[in-house]
């Protein structure tokens, strides 16, 4: 279907006036590539940062190497996650590393105050410097670390993008996005392992196949499980990927990227979406994708209720509480 010439913009309001403008980029896909729904340049080259992450721990499950190293869903669901570096998030990563027989010295996911305002001040409180276990990313590469210890590759150097690992995760997005390998740039993401760069209707392809392929026993599968019978280890509390789980009950499956990117994709109907905030603003990325999810008709409408004050239209408030304005999204179309 030949995309309409329209985009998404979110408006960020102060009381009646609109402070700021964000337009949105976004696709709905299904399973043979057909562009259901999109707004904006479903053309657009987009680095696909951590939304990677399903297609990326792929091989983990398909080599064989979850299996061999007994590594469970939960685990699985954190190698695919952009974690909040809570508790249970650390100590999955450590099980990971432990059932590998890596040690964390040979993590490369540089440290960072964690995604979780509410975490990172809690370890500030506590005079606890972040390291590089607690990295968002660190499920990641902990995965990556075992899919080396599996085929005997070097440990050290996972990160090169010469590196077996990297050559295979490079493989895979490729496989799922329909990218030729030629045409699929890389990048140094931001915990220092290549990240992709692929046309944003691209990737809602990828995140349909994807979810038709959850639906059918195989690795895609295991992965696809993973996230939704394990929503938490895919961010934490109170984050957007973990909520919508939460809330559909084993329908969607979401994933986040930096710079405002993210996936989706609809479980029962095989449908695959991708969205990216132009400037990259972050504010815009969860309203925005809960607008396509809405416009698609892929979020339930008891999830749109439950997050809707958070993440449909979230309230602004000022140092004192009070409600100051609202962040909506609106149908605009091209100039």
């Amino acid at each position: 279907m030949k995309s309409k010439i329209r985009y998404l913009e979110v408006s960020v309001r102060r009381g009646r006036v609109i402070e700021s403008r964000h337009r949105v980029h976004a696709v709905v896909a299904d399973p043979s590539g057909r562009v259901v729904r999109s707004w904006g340049d479903h053309r657009r080259p987009t680095m696909l940062r951590s939304a990677a992450k399903p297609f990326q721990a792929l091989p983990l499950v398909a080599d064989g190497a979850a299996d061999h190293f007994g590594i469970s869903g939960e685990e699985i669901a954190l190698c695919c996650g952009s974690h909040s570096s809570e508790e249970s998030h650390v100590r999955v990563v450590r099980s990971i590393l432990a059932k590998a027989g890596a040690g964390e010295e040979l993590l490369v996911c540089g440290p960072h105050p964690p995604l979780s305002a509410a975490r990172a001040e809690a370890l500030a409180a506590a005079g606890t410097r972040p390291t590089p276990i607690m990295s968002n990313c660190s499920g990641k590469h902990a995965g990556m670390l075992a899919l080396a210890a599996f085929h005997g590759w070097p440990l050290d150097g996972y990160e090169s993008p010469a590196h077996p690992v990297q050559a295979r995760m490079s493989r895979e997005v490729s496989r799922w996005t329909g990218t030729d390998p030629s045409e699929m740039h890389s990048e140094v993401d931001g915990c220092g392992v290549p990240t992709f760069a692929v046309a944003l209707g691209d990737l809602a392809r990828g995140a349909a196949r994807l979810a038709a392929a959850g639906r059918v026993e195989g690795s895609s599968r295991r992965i696809v499980r993973a996230m939704v019978d394990h929503p938490f280890m895919v961010a934490g509390t109170g984050r957007l990927c973990t909520r919508l789980m939460e809330e559909e009950r084993g329908r969607v499956f979401a994933k986040v990227g930096a710079e405002a990117v993210y996936m989706a994709g609809d479980l029962d109907r095989g449908l695959g979406v991708a969205l990216k905030v132009e400037d990259g603003a972050w504010r815009a990325a969860p309203p925005a994708l809960m607008a396509v999810l809405d416009l698609a008709g892929i979020v339930s409408p008891g999830a749109r209720e439950a997050l809707w004050p958070d993440f449909v239209e979230p309230v602004r408030t000022n140092t004192l509480g009070n409600e100051v304005g609202r962040i909506t999204v609106e149908e605009r179309p091209c100039s």
